[in-house]
Formats: structure tokens, C-alpha cells, sequence
């Protein structure tokens, strides 16, 4: 039997989920009421169950998001929800806090969260153990890893393929609680990675003014999907959930258009839902919300993954700047630029700035501004007003079922048979007298036209059959009807026939690989530390937001490294190092001050609270 490889979007809501089902996923993922680790994408059961149904329909998933560290006080309201999940027919949960492995819970199946920083082997491993069924792997490992963890570990595997990083592992960033008591783990990051800092050095000397030190570029894996495929990857991820339809539609058929190309004849390897997409648009990820793109690990590190000038969006590259002429500007391929497009470009104090254009004619654009840009600058487009105007209308992406149709007569008038690309049949019989047609003639072409209207339905007919034993006639309006029942009754039967996945947790007892745990477990509640304890834990530290030591806090741990973005790294720059810099390095913006902490055997970088003291590592 073929593997199925998913293709897995966000939706923010109902809406946004059903595009990304038009638009050829295989699986989304949503928010639910509560618990999920973007509190403004919550969504009502009623609409999560709506979605449901939906996806259904195509043989598509629907996963939710409890993926929250819980309070003890929350851990009712937590189980009792999930009954409610689970009675709407959701696939699965995807989870971080362990305490949900503890809870009397229905036999629903559980994913663990890439905020249970899934990268170590034996974990995983663990957590297959433990009976959890897919595990959404940290975006930091590499394909040797990725293999050695399948390998290791025989458990569905998920990747993020596309959109934002954390720049931090995640689970592990703990600066927005610090800062302002907004837990990133409790779903409500103040993303203090994406402000401008100061670079000071340890002899007090300010080595950058004024940029986004810890922002980084957004994720782009899709050209590795076939290495990634092999090496164990089920799930591809769109990261997302915050994001808008247009977003949303235009990752996810670009994913289509790309996934099926390497499905295609493919004997190992299948596509995981039904039927096939058409699109208006011509997608590319560069004319939705990017930063500029990188490989992050997947391939080792190998070059700088910085988006220092802005944690804006950068978008798609246009040409240079020629020439400013009056009020207007001159720019290469000005002619692929459109009314009421937005522009970026980087000053010369190394910032992203913007400019709105009022018209653009001739390759020459007339902005609502004019500012003055040098000559050569580049020029990118955030903000394509034609290409968003395109992708919003809803007929953008259809997604259709393929059916054939066939037509018979039978004893008291006629029959008509659906039968789908997945093997399910629907029958309908009509009563109605059987009379010849004027002059005998044969009408089977106008009955294939009507029956070939599908119309607004989620099916197209490949194929139509009649088989009558005379020229009989057959009203329109009774062809009509018959083909609207007989889809009717198809969806409900393609409905009974979807068979949700059930997995009953059972508790156990093998060994946690570690025996003691600091509070980047996160471990804050007592069913989460009943959980460790039962796996042989000994010492378990409170999770960061019940035992925060301000000032003196380690508040991020990261493969994200500024030595290297700097080219001072000892391990690859060493035959263009120079002169080393002193450390300890800090970031300072306003009154927020961190200290680094390199650690170059992991290859890691770790943040500090200012009045944190630690030890500076010899290279």
C-alpha cells in the first residue's frame, strides 16, 4: 500500500479553513475555544464541527490545536472540551502539557506539538510509547536527524514546510514573559524577537545600532520535499494561523502544484484526500507575507538566515531603482507593478521603508510620496493589489470530486448512478412514463449536457453513460433533479463512509530518557508532573511562568546564532575571523538588556536577563 504524504494548512477560521480545503489540503489545523498557542485564532465548537464536515467531504482532516501549557485550575475545562472535539468527529488534537495524557480522555487520537520541542530521538521515541500517534518535529533538525529519528522511532512524522520561524526552540521562550508577563507557552507571545536592538560589545562598545538582531527569515523547505519524504516525513506544515485567506490559499496551491508533481506515477507515495484543484491565480510564496526565505538547517547551516532590517514583510522582488523622474520613479519590470500596489525598499540607515503607488504606467510608478532613493536600490513588492483582488474572489481555487455518471432505464422509468473516485456509489430511480422522442431522434448529447452542470456541488462528471433501449425523452427539469438528488445522496454516503481514526490512550510506565527536569519542561500542573513522575522522573523544576526569577533568567535557547550572522564564528569563519569580539555580547533596547551565551559545541546560542552571571565558554 502507497504512503500518503498531507499536505497541512492553518485556518484561522471556518472561512479560512474551507479555502484551504478548495485549495487542495490535506489536513488543516484550527483553534479551538481555548488552549491553543494563538489566543486571537480561538474558535467555537459549532464552527470547528462546520469545518469538519467540510473536510470530510474530500477525505481531508481536521486537527486542533490544545497546544497551551495548562493551569490546574483549567484542567476540567480542558477534558471537558475535548469530549466535545471528539464528539464533532475531529481527527485528532495536537497537545504540549503531558497532563492530557493523564485525563479520562475519549478515544481520540493525539499529535504532540512542536512546543513539546520534539528533536531528540529517544523522546520521540517515547512519546510513540506513550501512545501518542504523530509527532510535529522541531523545525531546527536537519534531514540526517529527521531520518535517524524515524528510524528510531516508528511514528507519523511532521514538518513545517513554509512561514514564520521561532526564531527560539520552541516551548523554550520565555522572553515575553519576562518582559511583560505574556506567556508565549500560555498563547499570547508579545514576540520581543521582533523588535530593534543594540549589539554592545563586552568592552561597551556598540558594534550595531537599531536592528532586528533575532529576527529571522521566514521558512521555504518545499525544493527538499522529496529528501524529507524519504528520510520520513508524512506531514508537510504550513505555518500560519494568524495569517489571511490570500496567505493561506497561495502556500497551499503552490504546495498542490508541487506535491503532486512528484506524486505523480510515484509507486511508493500517494496524496492523503480526494479530488483535484483548478486555480485562477499562478501561485508563488513570494507575493504573500515573507521575510525572504531560507532552509533554515534542513541542509546543515550554511548561510546567514538574518531579516536584521525589518520583521515586516519583504515580499517579491521587482528590479532596481533606474532613475526618479519628476514625481514619479523608474524601475526595472516597472510594468509587472499595478495601482495601489505597496513597495519596500532598505534606506541607507539599513531599515525597510514603504511607499504606496497611486498609478504606475509605462514602467514608471507614481507614488503617494515621493522619497528620495538612491539610484540602484532594490525594489520589492509587499503588497500585490492585483494579485489579492485575484486570489480573494472564492472561485479562485475549486476543488471537484470525480464521478461518473451513468444513466439506464428501468420497469416504472429511469435510473441514475453516481459513482466517485473513491469507490462510493449513489442510486437514484425516477418515476416517469417512458415515451419515444419526436421522430425517434436521439437526444443522449443534451442529456450529457445536463447532467455534465455540477454546478456549485463538490463534484465534476468525468464521464456519462446512457443506456437506453430506445430514443426515449426525458424533461430537463427531471434530468436536473435527478442529478442534484443523486449528488445529494452521494455526499451523505461519502460522509457515513469517512471512518475517524480512534486511538484510547493507555497509561504507562517505561522510563522518561531523563530522570531530571528544569522548568524548560514546562511542567505546570499536577497531572503533568503525575504524568513524568509515573515514568520515573525524580526532580521536576516548576515550568518558567510559576517560578520566574527576574532579572537573572536564561530566556531563550536557540541554533540561531549572531556570531555567525556576524561571520565570528570560530567553528566556520575560522580563516576569516579576524579579530574576535569580546564578549559577553548584549542586546539592549530601551530598557530591555540581554546577554549572550554561546555554547559552540551544540552549536546553540543562549539569552539572558541582564543581571544573569554565567561563565564564557573558551571556541
Amino acid at each position: 500500500m502507497k504512503k500518503k504524504i498531507e499536505i497541512l494548512a492553518p485556518a484561522k477560521n471556518l472561512i479560512q479553513g474551507i479555502a484551504a480545503i478548495n485549495s487542495g489540503a490535506d489536513a488543516v489545523y484550527i483553534g479551538a475555544p481555548q488552549f491553543g498557542a494563538r489566543s486571537n485564532a480561538t474558535n467555537s465548537i459549532e464552527d470547528v464541527a462546520e469545518l469538519v464536515k467540510y473536510a470530510h467531504l474530500f477525505n481531508a482532516q481536521v486537527f486542533v490545536v490544545i497546544n497551551t501549557i495548562l493551569y490546574d485550575n483549567e484542567l476540567e475545562t480542558c477534558r471537558k472540551m475535548i469530549w466535545e472535539l471528539y464528539d464533532i468527529k475531529v481527527d485528532a488534537l495536537i497537545i504540549q502539557d503531558m497532563s492530557i495524557l493523564e485525563m479520562d480522555l475519549p478515544p481520540i487520537v493525539l499529535h504532540a506539538s512542536t512546543q513539546s520541542n520534539n528533536r531528540d530521538a529517544d523522546k520521540i521515541k517515547f512519546l510513540k510509547d506513550a501512545g501518542i500517534k504523530r509527532v510535529v518535529l522541531a523545525r531546527e533538525l536537519n534531514l540526517h536527524q529527521i531520518k535517524e529519528i524515524s528510524e528510531t522511532a516508528d511514528v507519523e512524522l511532521e514538518f513545517f514546510v513554509t512561514g514564520a520561524l521561532c526564531v527560539s526552540f520552541s516551548g523554550n521562550c520565555y522572553m515575553s514573559v519576562a518582559n511583560g508577563e505574556r506567556s508565549a507557552n500560555r498563547g499570547s507571545c508579545a514576540q520581543n524577537c521582533r523588535l530593534p536592538y543594540n549589539l554592545i560589545d563586552g568592552n561597551g562598545d556598540t558594534l550595531i545600532k537599531n536592528s532586528h538582531l533575532l529576527s529571522i527569515k521566514d521558512l521555504d523547505v518545499s525544493d527538499q520535499i522529496p529528501n524529507l519524504i524519504e528520510a520520513g516525513i508524512c506531514s508537510f506544515k504550513i505555518e500560519g494561523r494568524l495569517k489571511d485567506v490570500v496567505y493561506v490559499k497561495n502556500n497551499v496551491s503552490y504546495l498542490r502544484q508541487k506535491l503532486d508533481s512528484f506524486l505523480e506515477g510515484n509507486e511508493k507515495y500517494t496524496k492523503a484526500s480526494s479530488g483535484k484543484c483548478t486555480f485562477t491565480f499562478d501561485s508563488s510564496l513570494n507575493r504573500t507575507f515573507n521575510r525572504g526565505y531560507t532552509d533554515y538547517f534542513v541542509n546543515e547551516r550554511h548561510q546567514s538566515i538574518g531579516s536584521w532590517e525589518s520583521p515586516k514583510s519583504k515580499g517579491q522582488y521587482i528590479g532596481k531603482l533606474v532613475r526618479t523622474v519628476g514625481n514619479s520613479y523608474e524601475i526595472e519590470n516597472g510594468n509587472l507593478l499595478n495601482n495601489g500596489d505597496g513597495l519596500c525598499y532598505i534606506n541607507d540607515d539599513n531599515e525597510a521603508e514603504g511607499i504606496y503607488v497611486n498609478r504606475a504606467e509605462n514602467g514608471f510608478v507614481f507614488p503617494n510620496v515621493l522619497k528620495e532613493i538612491k539610484d540602484g536600490t532594490f525594489i520589492y513588492r509587499n503588497n500585490d493589489a492585483a494579485f489579492i483582488k485575484l486570489v480573494e474572489r472564492e472561485d479562485s481555487a475549486i476543488r471537484k470530486i470525480g464521478t461518473s455518471l451513468l444513466l439506464t432505464e428501468s420497469t416504472s422509468g429511469f435510473e441514475l448512478t453516481a459513482t466517485d473516485e473513491d469507490g462510493n456509489t449513489s442510486k437514484v430511480l425516477m418515476e416517469h412514463p417512458k415515451e419515444p422522442t419526436k421522430n425517434n431522434e436521439s437526444i443522449e448529447e443534451n442529456i450529457k449536457i445536463q447532467l455534465a452542470k455540477t454546478g456549485f456541488t463538490p463534484y465534476t462528471a468525468n464521464e456519462i453513460t446512457i443506456q437506453f433501449s430506445e430514443n426515449w425523452f426525458l424533461p430537463i427539469s427531471k434530468i436536473n433533479e435527478m442529478r442534484r438528488l443523486v449528488y445529494e445522496q452521494l455526499s451523505e454516503i461519502r460522509l457515513e463512509n469517512y471512518k475517524v481514526e480512534e486511538h484510547q490512550i493507555v497509561k504507562t510506565s517505561h522510563p522518561y530518557p531523563e530522570t531530571k527536569l528544569d522548568f524548560m519542561y514546562n511542567v505546570s500542573n499536577k497531572l503533568a508532573r503525575k504524568f513524568y513522575e509515573r515514568h520515573g522522573v525524580t526532580e521536576i523544576e516548576k515550568a518558567f511562568e510559576l517560578q520566574w526569577d527576574p532579572g537573572k533568567s536564561r530566556v531563550m535557547t536557540t541554533k540561531y546564532c549572531i556570531k555567525y550572522e556576524l561571520e565570528k564564528c570560530p567553528k566556520y569563519h575560522k580563516e576569516t575571523l579576524g579579530v574576535k569580539v569580546k564578549e559577553p555580547l548584549v542586546l539592549k533596547q530601551g530598557e530591555l538588556e540581554y546577554k549572550l551565551k554561546f555554547n559552540c559545541k551544540p552549536c546553540e546560542m543562549e539569552i539572558w536577563e541582564k543581571d544573569a552571571e554565567f561563565e564564557i565558554e573558551e571556541d
